[in-house]
């Protein structure tokens, strides 16, 4: 594995890591800004961005404050003081966007819903008919869930639940004087976050959980002494990263099990409250959950906007984005068996344009078929309902000898993954769970087949979870070979997982963290300036979800500075930062309907093209401390698909935004072109000046393939 070198300075100052993803987040917040997208899809970008937003004060943040405290008995070192203005800088972008949401929201998409006749209503918008309607379904379905905390001086509070909303009453007595707090926990759980009203023909009428609480807070406090009653929204986001110790004689899965449930009592790393709550209500909650004034952030009168993903199915149909079915392969459907059909062929999967039920079919076939004899996958995130997994019980059941790999910190899926690997070890599989310090983050499967005498495995490499709902919306790609040369490395990886002594394994035809894919890497762009400096044909494409190492961002500078073409296609985080004068480099965003989460690594290589495909980004934790896997793109035609991805993502002017300059996330001009990859089909497409919108023509470019 060997070590790394200290990072040489090449007069580079990395883009804030936190910034740009904030940065990224806006992105999101543009696409619920955008008229042009389905009114529905608009509400569930806010939604988007809300749960983005708690997970990256949950995890990011956190880190961030952990820092500053471990720094505290040096108060006045540098780093303690660029943590600290990285969080003021947090707390300002974070407090315009939430300006922008909200903007967004009441301006924008409230006005929207009611010219098409969906009327978004609160507690003080309610006729008779609607108060009568509500005040029966207050008593009958909210009333049971909900039981107030009457809050008073000297009483201990208890914990408030990570990541939920509450509703922090104020109750006024008008004759008496008297006041009294209480907290109210909103149990959209178990009732649902949006209520519908009684409506005519023509308008349907809704009203959130939080504002039909508000409306019978009357009837909920009638024992009491009070006549007025106000309620405002608050929630607390906590710490929730893993401190897993390394203590060899620990339980593991223990230690786990215990964090899992530490998250709910975790450090608050942010207090959201309604701007227009009563002073001394506020004054009280944040003494009395030690919320400092940084982790206090004004809010709106909603909160946990991730609810709205699931807005009600309302209004006309083209308020939402038109059905897309997964597309099927002709020549699959047509093959008698796919484990005889990928011995002789490669297979290349595109999602979501194509469909996941492909692999589904693979593994239920090597579940029954009489040649296979052993399984080996690696498991990142599985589905509640996983076919996989079932397909793994059921090929244990017929006698194959299963070995799955299971990632139990893959963050907010720990609990998800803990039941699949225990029913997974009750029915008799080999059930691994890694090394503690080293996250399995690779998208394996090793099917090995006796047939005839001889032996074979047929091997998948992918850049997506086996996860058939996000495979429905993550744009992944699926690579399915029995080359001996792929398939012998890939059980090499699954052996070192099982061995975990990285040092001691070599691999030569894939890339393979925490072995060799920061050095591959690094390797491949100093080939790519050797061959610009000799006046050879030389380019680098990288896409990938997150651009952070600086050992690569080293290389990559050496290669700006020596004038090698660079095309960059980030999704989230960048911490390259791209000056305006560059002329021959370009960095881009795609954020749009699906999610861009295929990794794809493409060097020109004096006309002799390296493609690299797999499940490593560019940061630190992809190269070093996590197993991932890419692999060499070697069949011809698989190449210049995936070519044709990268040319038409390369295209896009209308979903893509430029990460130049300090990452304001400008439009990519519709005039603006870049050169086209020649390996691909398509020719000339990239200088178009005509609007490109690249998931509308990657899906277009697979009908016609397959038609």
């Amino acid at each position: 594995m060997g070590k790394s070198k200290s990072v040489q300075s090449e007069n580079w100052i990395p883009f804030d890591r936190e910034l740009s993803w904030l940065s990224f987040n806006a992105r999101v917040l543009q696409e619920a800004d955008d008229p042009t997208v389905p009114l529905i899809e608009r509400i569930r970008f806010l939604a988007i961005f809300s749960n983005n937003l708690d997970e990256f004060f949950r995890v990011r943040v956190a880190s961030v404050r952990r820092l500053i405290q471990l720094k505290k008995g040096n108060s006045h070192s540098a780093q303690r003081k660029l943590l600290k203005h990285t969080l003021e800088s947090i707390r300002e972008t974070v407090l315009l966007q939430q300006k922008e949401f909200d903007r967004i929201f009441s301006q924008e998409i409230v006005p929207c819903l009611k010219l098409g006749g969906v009327e978004l209503v609160d507690d003080t918008q309610l006729n008779k008919t609607d108060k009568q309607a509500l005040s029966a379904y207050f008593s009958d379905k909210i009333a049971p869930k909900l039981f107030p905390l009457m809050l008073r001086q000297g009483k201990p509070l208890p914990n408030l639940k990570d990541g939920e909303i509450y509703l922090a009453v104020r109750l006024f007595n008008s004759t008496n004087q008297s006041i009294q707090f209480a907290l109210i926990e909103v149990p959209q759980q178990s009732v649902g976050r949006f209520i519908q009203l009684p409506t005519s023909r023509e308008k349907t009428r809704i009203i959130l959980l939080d504002d039909a609480i508000r409306f019978g807070l009357s009837e909920l406090f009638s024992s009491l002494d009070f006549n007025e009653f106000t309620a405002h929204t608050i929630k607390i986001t906590r710490d929730a990263e893993l401190d897993i110790d390394n203590d060899i004689d620990a339980n593991y899965i223990e230690q786990l099990r215990k964090s899992i449930k530490k998250r709910s009592v975790g450090d608050p790393t942010r207090f959201i409250y309604d701007k227009e709550i009563p002073s001394d209500l506020l004054d009280f909650l944040m003494r009395r959950l030690n919320i400092d004034k940084d982790g206090a952030l004004p809010g709106g009168r909603y909160h946990n906007f991730r609810d709205f993903m699931n807005f009600p199915q309302v209004g006309p149909s083209e308020w939402t984005y038109p059905s897309q079915v997964p597309l099927h392969r002709p020549e699959l459907d047509a093959a008698k068996s796919l484990l005889d059909y990928i011995e002789n062929h490669d297979v290349l999967l595109n999602y979501p344009y194509e469909s996941f039920a492909y692999v589904v079919r693979l593994m239920r076939e090597a579940a029954i078929d009489p040649a296979v004899f052993a399984i080996h996958i690696s498991v990142y995130r599985l589905a509640k309902d996983s076919s996989i997994a079932s397909a793994l019980i059921n090929a244990v059941h017929n006698g194959k000898h299963v070995t799955i790999v299971v990632e139990l910190q893959a963050r907010f899926m720990e609990e998800e993954n803990l039941i699949w690997a225990r029913k997974l070890e009750e029915a008799g599989a080999k059930v691994i769970f890694g090394d503690p310090g080293f996250k399995v983050h690779s998208k394996l499967i090793a099917i090995s087949r006796r047939k005839n005498f001889k032996t074979s495995h047929i091997v998948h490499i992918g850049t997506g979870n086996f996860n058939e709902s996000t495979a429905k919306i993550y744009g992944d790609h699926s690579y399915l070979t029995a080359r001996k040369r792929i398939s012998s490395e890939t059980l090499k990886v699954f052996e070192m997982i099982q061995n975990f002594k990285p040092e001691k394994f070599a691999f030569h035809q894939l890339w393979v963290s925490p072995v060799n894919t920061q050095s591959k890497l690094t390797e491949c762009i100093e080939r790519e300036i050797n061959h610009h400096l000799q006046g050879k044909s030389a380019r680098i494409v990288l896409k990938c979800n997150n651009l952070v190492d600086p050992y690569v961002i080293n290389a990559l500078h050496k290669a700006i500075a020596a004038q090698v073409p660079c095309d960059l296609i980030i999704r989230g985080i960048c911490t390259l930062t791209i000056q305006a004068e560059w002329k021959h480099v370009r960095a881009i965003s795609i954020v749009d309907r699906y999610l861009e989460h295929a990794r794809l690594y493409y060097f020109q290589n004096d006309k002799k093209p390296i493609l690299m495909m797999g499940s490593a980004d560019i940061m630190q934790r992809n190269l070093r401390h996590r197993v991932e896997v890419c692999m060499p793109v070697l069949d011809k035609t698989i190449k210049a698909t995936l070519v044709d991805v990268l040319n038409l993502q390369l295209a896009d002017n209308t979903k893509a935004r430029s990460l130049e300059g300090k990452q304001r996330n400008k439009k990519v001009a519709l005039s603006s072109s870049t050169k086209t990859l020649s390996e691909g089909h398509l020719q000339e497409m990239a200088s178009s000046s005509e609007p490109i919108q690249s998931q509308q023509r990657l899906r277009q470019y697979f009908e016609k393939d397959l038609a």
